[in-house]
């Protein structure tokens, strides 16, 4: 009777190892999934991009896009931010060197006339922003 449990318990072992040793595998078969390749007529062609009704060259691969895409900035190369993120150094340099001026003309209300001076200043200011406003509006020209 002795010998029916020892029997069990070795039968235990041998399955564990089995199931151990299939999982082992299964994951091991799991590391070497086909991913997808390029076809072997397409190894080394290179991809260009056709616009419109262009033709596509012999021997390349073709990505075509819309005729309107045609001179369009690439995406990596399109301007990024706020027109006041982008507004070049000595354009806001240029602001500063009335920085500390007074009377007339000035921005300040120091002196005669210095009310004037913010006047014409906010006026400069205002067509300036009228400008960025319509060039931002416009859509690019053709």
């Amino acid at each position: 009777m002795r010998s029916q449990p020892l029997e069990s318990v070795e039968r235990t072992r041998v399955m564990t190892r089995l199931a151990i040793s299939l999982a082992g595998a299964a994951a091991l078969a799991g590391a070497f999934v086909v991913l997808p390749a390029p076809a072997v007529a397409q190894a080394g062609q290179l991809e260009v991009d056709v616009f419109g009704n262009d033709p596509c060259p012999s021997g390349y691969i073709c990505i075509r896009h819309k005729e309107s895409d045609r001179y369009r900035l690439p995406k990596t190369e399109q301007l990024r931010g706020t027109p006041q993120q982008r507004e070049a150094w000595g354009n806001k340099a240029q602001e500063l060197t009335t920085v500390g001026q007074v009377g007339t003309g000035s921005c300040s209300a120091v002196g005669p006339g210095g009310r004037e001076g913010c006047l014409v200043k906010q006026i400069q200011q205002a067509k300036k922003a009228q400008k960025e406003q319509q060039e931002a509006d416009t859509p690019p020209q053709l």
